[in-house]
């Protein structure tokens, strides 16, 4: 019985938490969009319906083995918002 118990209240967090909300910068500003990356760093946002990515505010937030990408997402007032970066994996033979 405890074993039932204690499976039904861990199912219930972790159904919790993958059903949180991400920001989404479609319904953003441009400048609340890029904002929000600045001050968080490193942020998960929806880019759309059923879409998300991850973007940085700076190299600090990827690996060792990642260069920064320039991202630009659709917001509320523009259709090609620079927020911040991507972290993108640098291929083995560019790699120093």
């Amino acid at each position: 019985m405890r074993l039932l118990f204690a499976a039904l209240l861990l199912g219930g967090l972790t159904g919790g938490a993958l059903a949180q909300s991400r920001p989404n910068t479609t319904s953003m500003s441009c400048e609340a969009a890029a904002t929000m990356i600045s001050k968080g760093g490193a942020v998960i946002t929806a880019t759309g319906p059923a879409t998300f990515d991850r973007f940085v505010a700076s190299r600090a937030f990827c690996t060792v083995s990642e260069t920064l990408e320039p991202a630009f997402v659709h917001t509320r007032d523009n259709s090609q918002c620079f927020i911040g970066y991507r972290c993108r994996e640098v291929p083995i033979e560019n790699r120093r």
